[in-house]
């Protein structure tokens, strides 16, 4: 049986042997093809966290759409998905950063909006991890805002 397959050298019609893609290209390449998954994987993430959002009672629905719209104009580089059934935003790495507790979720008299370890809001020898939430006045949305951003940072 005679292999029919070309190389990948071929001879181009000026006479010049081709190489194929340099590896600069081939790294462009792969470097679009992981943007392109991300993109996706944001996507589904951001369809699957405005999902779980939709099914919360109203006035955990109403918080958690605001913190969606808080945590995208803060931290866009954070990627929204759901963690453990709660909206959840991660870093490049896919871990995530902050996520929200509805109230409802564990039948508590408040909402939880809270940081994981990759967050970076270290000071000192000690600082909190979470805040409960009973209401988003303009005030809390602010603090909330520069949180995120320094959580993502």
């Amino acid at each position: 049986m005679k292999d029919t397959r070309k190389s990948a050298k071929s001879t181009t019609a000026a006479g010049k042997k081709s190489e194929g893609f340099s590896a600069e290209e081939r790294a462009a390449m792969k470097e679009r093809a992981q943007e392109l998954k991300a993109e996706e994987r944001r996507a589904d993430g951001e369809k699957a966290l405005l999902a779980k959002i939709a099914e919360m009672p109203k006035p955990d629905r109403a918080m958690a759409e605001r913190l969606h719209e808080i945590v995208k104009a803060s931290a866009p580089e954070l990627s929204p998905k759901t963690w453990y059934g709660m909206p959840a935003y991660a870093d490049k790495d896919g871990k995530v950063v902050c996520h929200f507790q509805s109230a409802e979720k564990f039948n508590t008299r408040y909402a939880t909006l809270g940081f994981s370890d990759k967050a970076n809001l270290d000071e000192g020898a000690m600082w909190p991890t979470s805040f409960a939430l009973k209401e988003l006045t303009a005030a809390e949305e602010a603090r909330i805002g520069a949180l995120v951003e320094r959580a993502a940072g």
